[in-house]
């Protein structure tokens, strides 16, 4: 991910991370809460057997406002390259069939 600086020149940035984290994780399912303080993100794997927790992300009400703005960016670079996204219905895990 580059950052922009106020001319849109985008630097680099270095990231370290253990090989671990530096695989990512799969997740298919996401919860949000909040307080006035935080927002709350639970990313989920939901499975025949049930959902458990991939990862929980806590951050500031500024910085989500940051990462929607981020996603919606990229989400439209994406839909330009690659075309449109169906949306998806909503996904209800109690009545989620798998094959």
């Amino acid at each position: 991910m580059a950052e922009h600086e106020g001319g849109g020149t985008p630097r680099k940035i270095t990231i370290n991370a253990n090989d671990e984290l530096a695989r990512g994780r799969y997740s298919n399912n996401m919860l949000v809460a909040h307080t006035r303080e935080e927002f709350i993100i639970d990313w989920l794997m939901t499975a025949p057997n049930g959902s458990s927790l991939v990862s929980r992300i806590v951050i500031s009400p500024g910085h989500c406002k940051r990462v929607m703005a981020a996603l919606a960016d990229n989400l439209q670079k994406y839909e330009r390259q690659f075309g449109e996204i169906a949306p998806a219905g909503a996904i209800d895990p109690g009545q989620q069939n798998f094959h």
